[in-house]
């Protein structure tokens, strides 16, 4: 049995001994081969409290993103006197250059963190992380960020806010765009393939950047999926579900934290002293620094949970927040804290020491500039790899959702395919929410991507239909002119690029507009209608669903997503994606995750016996498309399980092994999954939860041998006493192609 307590362990005490005084006196200057901390230590020695103080603020300067900033006027005056630490949306080689010159101004001639929420691309752009994570693809996930890193280092970047790790459960919630999904497992294998794309093995190449882990913590669980709200969640809920992707970052060497605009259990996260300081810096012994989300530790006011700013700046800093971000609080108040005794110069000390250690780790003292190369910028922002990168990866996340009668892929037989629908020439749209890059002539659409791989023998007719919003059929009669004339209709359907993200809660997830009328009106032309659904989310689909001949969800793709769901649409890739979230047939099923699913005392035992059990009464239990789904242009068989022991103890494994076999006629990718039942427990465990996976390329006929290890470690859990831990008894282990498609069944006994 394998334990781990999660008592918190207070340390700042034993992180910081001796306090500096409030009077500082310089040091001497480190030697040329002394550490990092030695440098660290001297520079701190000689730091004045307002010179302190400014490390842990940053400000705004050409916006892309949050409101704009009401300092701009007195700005650089207060970056060239040492009263800033960071940037953020300041992007390019002339302007990052430019402001840093002004930092090197101040006395100590401290360089700036020129950071930008690098979310999913700089100049190239990539699938939002959601369909990222839909590829299941890890390699393919760590090149993306390597890509967006590589990009926005050439441009002066130095810091990206990313990788958003939260587990998101609830697709009315705007920001599940930006994660990975519903799964704990998944997206904590994924956080640390992002985490290591962006920073590499080590900080301080100029071809990466510092990453940041966030939201700290459980901002997916906001109450009713709206943005910005609190959560209310049981401490075991905590550390089982929506911590371990942060530790699976902090174990992958995450430069940064940044917490969250949410309260958990009361208490705002950005002032959480469990959070930042038991969790973060005291049991997981987090060397790096938190930075607050855009004004979060002022919010402590309005949540009512500070009675000012110069309160919300005592518990702010207090807690473990580092660094505010554009709240202008620190600067305010901060030093007037230290001064009046509120404020222990050792936790200032803490904060400001943190963020030089990054600093010095980017070689940032060695060189301010060496990320301000305009040559370099010039040759990496040309580098056509990058654009070939984001087409495979966008290839990657494409998942079918359905395929009657081998309607896709599309064959050089058509002669006419009609392209439907308002997201058919979309460029914007397919770059979604937080794109860094906005020139729309370096998006390839859907139509011009089909029509590059139709051909000349093939003629590609065009309709919008209708507007992705609104309640106008003016365009129906022409788009089903336009279908009765093809052999085929491909409709392009989905949410607007500014649908979903931050602050774009829906309380109703249905496909908008009069999309779904338009679908019908094609369908009934008796013409094959094959949908690509464009989205920032799971949407909600019925008679498309039910009646579309095929479904691909393309989420958006990318800047080279037209010409990946031609590749795909045309067969020249065979779609491979798995949905990293759970789609429900209506918002009334919400909550409906895999994971969140439980036996109760009273299942659901026969098809339609649902008397006083748990169940609807007006629509079916089941979601519509399960976490895990995905189809391919072939098949695969999965046979010859066998368990290497039917019994482990503490310290021993188990090896679970099936032979994949691909039995179609085309190379195809499957992503074989495991999963675990406990189905006697100390805490009742859901029917399902996933513990490995593996992403294996077959050829037609060809089988491989695919072996996952079992430990204790994967079989334990939190009990009542937030002890991790492995229970002695039989555990029901299943191999499948998704969550509601297992193919195989074992079990294994826990001593």
């Amino acid at each position: 049995m394998t334990r781990l307590l999660t008592k918190p362990l207070l340390v700042l005490g034993l992180l910081l001994p001796g306090a500096a005084s409030l009077a500082q006196t310089a040091a001497p200057a480190p030697s040329a081969n002394a550490s990092i901390d030695q440098r660290v230590t001297a520079l701190l020695a000689q730091m004045t409290l307002e010179e302190k103080v400014g490390q842990l603020n940053q400000y705004s300067g050409r916006e892309v993103t949050g409101p704009a900033s009401d300092r701009k006027s007195t700005l650089l005056s207060s970056i060239s006197s040492g009263k800033v630490g960071s940037m953020l949306n300041v992007k390019g080689v002339k302007d990052t250059r430019e402001i840093q010159a002004e930092a090197l101004k101040s006395r100590l001639k401290i360089p700036l963190l020129f950071s930008l929420d690098v979310i999913h691309g700089y100049q190239t752009t990539f699938p939002i992380p959601l369909g990222e994570a839909a590829s299941w693809d890890l390699d393919a996930i760590r090149l993306g960020a390597h890509v967006a890193a590589r990009e926005a280092a050439a441009s002066g970047i130095h810091w990206t806010f990313a990788p958003m790790v939260d587990v998101g459960r609830d697709p009315r919630w705007g920001r599940v765009m930006e994660g990975a999904g519903e799964d704990t497992y998944l997206g904590s294998q994924i956080a640390k393939a992002r985490v290591l794309g962006f920073q590499g093995e080590k900080l301080g190449g100029t071809d990466a950047v510092m990453a940041c882990a966030k939201h700290f913590a459980a901002y997916g669980a906001a109450i009713g999926g709206r943005d910005y709200n609190a959560v209310d969640l049981s401490p075991q809920q905590l550390w089982e579900t929506y911590l371990p992707p942060f530790k699976a970052a902090a174990d992958a060497g995450v430069a940064t934290f940044m917490n969250s605009f949410n309260t958990l259990n009361g208490v705002p996260a950005t002032g959480s002293s469990y959070l930042q300081r038991d969790v973060l810096k005291g049991q997981w012994q987090y060397p790096g620094f938190v930075v607050s989300d855009w004004g979060s530790i002022g919010e402590l006011v309005t949540w009512g949970y500070a009675a000012d700013k110069k309160d919300a700046a005592q518990k702010a800093i207090t807690a473990g927040s580092d660094m505010d971000m554009e709240a202008d609080v620190y600067s305010q108040n901060l030093a007037q804290l230290v001064q009046s005794g509120k404020v222990k110069m050792e936790v200032v000390d803490d904060a400001v020491r943190r963020i030089l250690r990054k600093k010095f780790e980017l070689g940032l003292f060695d060189d301010p500039y060496r990320f301000s190369d305009e040559k370099r910028e010039q040759q990496v922002l040309a580098d056509p790899q990058n654009r070939a990168a984001a087409r495979q990866m966008a290839k990657k996340s494409l998942v079918l959702l359905k395929n009657e009668r081998a309607t896709l892929p599309l064959t050089k037989q058509l002669r006419r395919i009609a392209l439907i629908g308002p997201v058919a020439k979309a460029k914007r749209d397919l770059n979604g929410s937080w794109t860094v890059d906005t020139d729309t002539t370096r998006i390839t659409s859907l139509y011009d991507g089909l029509r590059q791989r139709a051909g000349k023998a093939t003629e590609v007719l065009y309709a919008k239909g209708c507007a992705v919003t609104g309640d106008s059929r003016a365009g129906f009669e022409q788009a089903v002119a336009t279908a009765r004339n093809a052999d085929l209709v491909v409709l392009a359907v989905g949410e607007a690029w500014d649908m979903s993200g931050e602050a774009k809660s829906r309380t109703d997830i249905h496909l908008p507009g009069v999309q779904e009328e338009l679908f019908k009106a094609l369908k009934a032309t008796g013409k094959p209608v094959a949908v690509v659904v464009f989205g920032g989310r799971p949407l909600i689909f019925d008679a498309i669903a039910e009646q579309a001949d095929a479904i691909l969800y393309a989420w958006w793709p990318g800047s080279e997503g037209g010409l990946a769901l031609a590749d795909v649409l045309y067969g020249y890739y065979n779609p491979a994606g798995k949905l990293p979230i759970t789609f429900p047939r209506n918002v009334g099923q919400i909550p409906i995750a895999y994971n969140q699913q439980y036996n109760t005392g009273r299942p659901v035992t026969k098809p339609g016996d649902i008397r006083y059990k748990s169940a609807y009464i007006d629509a079916p239990s089941t979601p519509r498309y399960a976490f895990g789904h995905g189809l391919s242009y072939t098949t695969f068989k999965y046979s010859d399980l066998k368990i290497s022991r039917p019994q482990l103890k503490a310290g021993e494994s188990v090896q679970v092994s099936f032979t994949l076999t691909n039995t179609g006629k085309v190379t195809g990718e499957e992503v074989a999954q495991l999963y675990l039942r406990d189905p006697v427990a100390s805490v009742v465990r859901p029917l399902k939860e996933l513990k490995d996976f593996r992403k294996i390329s077959l050829k037609p006929g060809k089988s491989q041998t695919i072996t996952f290890t079992l430990d204790p470690n994967k079989l334990a859990f939190y009990n009542n006493q937030l002890q991790w831990a492995a229970e002695p008894g039989t555990f029901n282990l299943m191999v499948g192609s998704a969550s509601d498609d297992i193919r195989l069944e074992g079990t294994v006994e826990l001593q």
